[in-house]
C-alpha cells in the first residue's frame, strides 16, 4: 500500500546530508550575480537550469564551484541559509545539520567569516522563524592537499563552539580518507564530531578507512559498503547512521532508474539508513521530493518511513533530551493519523 504525500510531508525529519552551497535555486544564483556584479556565463535562469543537466560528479562539481562566486557578503549566505530552511519547514524538517565548504570561499578571496556569519545569521533567523533548529558541520574539499584543509581548521578557530563537525566531501575517486588523517584526528582533538562522505563514488574500502582512520560518527552516502557483505554487517552491529541521498544517486549515475535504489534493501538488512537531498537546486528535490520519490520508486511502506524519520532524529548529533522530544512527536504524529 502506497504512501501519502501528506504523511510523508507531515511527519517530523531532520535532514543531516545537506551543502547549503548546493541549495542555491537558479533565481537566487542570477539575482545574486547581478546585485553583486560576478560574471556568470548564462543571460537568464533558464540557461542556469539549462545547466543543472549534467550527469557525473565531476561536472557537477564544475559548476557548483563556478555558481558559489556569486556568494559575497554575510547577507548572501543568511539569505541562502533562510531559503533553504524555508523550503525544510515546509517538508516538515524541525532539525537540520548542514555542510558548508570554507574552501570554495576563501579561495576566492572571501574572509572565512563572511561564510559562517551569514550562515550563523540565517540559521538564528530560522529558529525564530520556523522553530527549526541546525547545527552547522565544517567540510574539507578532498581534491585540495591536507594543508589546505589544516589552514581552515586554523581559521576556524575562533568559531568551534558554534560548530558541531567536519566532514569531507568533493571528488572522492582517488582521494581516500587516509589521505586527511591527520587533519581528522586534530579535529578530533577539538572535540569536533566527524563525518565523511565515502562510497558514492568510491570502493567500500573507502568505507573501512572512513571508520578505521577517520574514525566517523557518520557516513555520508555510503551506497557501495552494500558490495561488502562483512563490512554491511559491522556497520549494522555499530549502528552506524548512513546518510543516503537518493535523488542526488541518481542524477550523479551512481543508480541509473530510481527503482534500482537500495533504500529498501538497506532498511531490510539492518542499516541505519536516513533520506536526505544532498544538493536539492541541482539534484532536483528538496527531502521531501527525496522521501516521496524513494518511497514510491522502490516500495517504502509506512513502517519504512517512521523508521527513516525516526533514524533522522536518533542519528542526528542533538542532546538525548532534544532526540527524545522529536521522537515522541514521530509517535504522536503517527497516532493522530
Amino acid at each position: 500500500m502506497s504512501v501519502s504525500q501528506a504523511f510523508i510531508r507531515g511527519i517530523p525529519k531532520a535532514e543531516l546530508h545537506l551543502h547549503i552551497e548546493g541549495s542555491l535555486e537558479p533565481e537566487l544564483m542570477f539575482s545574486l550575480g547581478k546585485q553583486n556584479k560576478v560574471d556568470i556565463p548564462f543571460k537568464s535562469v533558464e540557461e542556469v537550469r539549462a545547466a543543472y543537466a549534467f550527469s557525473n560528479l565531476q561536472d557537477f562539481l564544475d559548476i557548483y564551484y563556478q555558481g558559489a562566486n556569486v556568494l559575497q557578503t554575510e547577507q548572501d549566505f543568511q539569505a541562502l541559509a533562510l531559503a533553504y530552511f524555508e523550503r525544510l519547514h515546509a517538508d516538515g524538517g524541525v532539525h537540520a545539520e548542514i555542510f558548508f565548504d570554507p574552501e570554495t570561499h576563501t579561495d576566492r578571496g572571501l574572509p572565512f567569516s563572511v561564510a559562517i556569519e551569514g550562515l550563523l545569521a540565517g540559521m538564528s533567523e530560522a529558529q525564530m522563524k520556523y522553530g527549526v533548529t541546525s547545527k552547522l558541520i565544517m567540510c574539507f574539499l578532498r581534491h585540495l592537499d591536507e594543508e589546505s584543509s589544516f589552514r581552515t581548521l586554523k581559521a576556524a578557530e575562533p568559531y568551534l563552539d558554534r560548530i558541531t563537525g567536519v566532514g569531507l566531501d568533493s571528488s572522492e575517486k582517488g582521494h581516500p580518507p587516509s589521505k586527511f588523517a591527520r587533519v581528522f584526528k586534530a579535529a578530533k582533538e577539538r572535540g569536533l564530531k566527524i563525518v565523511a562522505h565515502a562510497g558514492e563514488e568510491g570502493p567500500p574500502e573507502y568505507v573501512q578507512e572512513a571508520l578505521d582512520i577517520l574514525q566517523v560518527d557518520r557516513i555520508d552516502h555510503g551506497n557501495r559498503a552494500l558490495e561488502d557483505a562483512a563490512l554491511v554487517q559491522r556497520l549494522v552491529n555499530d549502528g552506524m547512521t548512513l546518510t543516503v541521498c537518493p535523488l542526488s544517486n541518481l542524477k550523479l549515475c551512481v543508480v541509473h532508474d530510481l527503482k534500482d535504489h537500495p533504500m529498501k534493501r538497506m532498511l531490510q538488512l539492518g542499516l541505519k539508513a536516513t533520506c536526505n537531498s544532498d544538493d536539492p537546486a541541482y539534484f532536483g528535490g528538496y527531502v521531501g521530493d527525496n522521501y516521496i520519490r524513494t518511497a514510491a520508486a522502490v516500495g517504502l511502506d509506512r513502517n519504512d518511513i517512521v523508521t527513516l524519520a525516526k533514524n533522522s532524529f536518533t542519528g542526528s548529533f542533538l542532546d538525548k533530551a532534544s532526540i527524545g522530544r522529536h521522537l515522541a512527536a514521530v509517535d504522536s504524529f503517527v497516532a493522530a493519523i
